[in-house]
């Protein structure tokens, strides 16, 4: 009764699936684009060395966490309408801030219009519940 099984290959089409989450390892960076401004001296300079590694930790992430945890800190400001929507809506502004800083050399007239009106209106909404008006 101790038969050997024998083992069936495996169907031509059958490749291994790819693994998810942290055990493939870390996404790779994107190719092609300089990660500091060329020429940037003084305050840039130290924000660009400084923000490199948040840069690339955030890229590390899912693609859907950050979007996720700033419409729902925006969603959390406009909701709410005492300080403590105005509190919510802080890291948003700073994230943004953040960005369109790093992102300003390499703007268009139009880009740096938008990054300005959305930093305006995020501001304004923060000063309304902190009840400026």
């Amino acid at each position: 009764m101790a038969e050997k099984r024998r083992e069936r290959p495996a169907h031509p089409m059958a490749r291994p699936r790819p693994t998810r989450g942290a055990a493939r390892g870390p996404r790779p960076l994107p190719p092609g684009e300089q990660f500091f401004t060329p020429g940037a001296t003084g305050l840039r300079r130290e924000v660009e060395r400084r923000s490199a590694a948040p840069l690339v930790f955030l890229f590390q992430l899912p693609r859907w966490i950050l979007p996720v945890v700033l419409v729902a800190l925006l969603l959390a400001g406009f909701a709410v309408p005492s300080f403590l929507g105005g509190i919510a809506v802080l890291p948003v502004i700073g994230f943004v801030g953040w960005l369109a800083y790093m992102s300003w050399p390499s703007l268009g007239v139009r880009g740096r219009v938008l990054r300005v009106a959305l930093l305006t209106f995020l501001l304004l909404l923060v000063a309304d519940r902190f009840g400026a008006f």
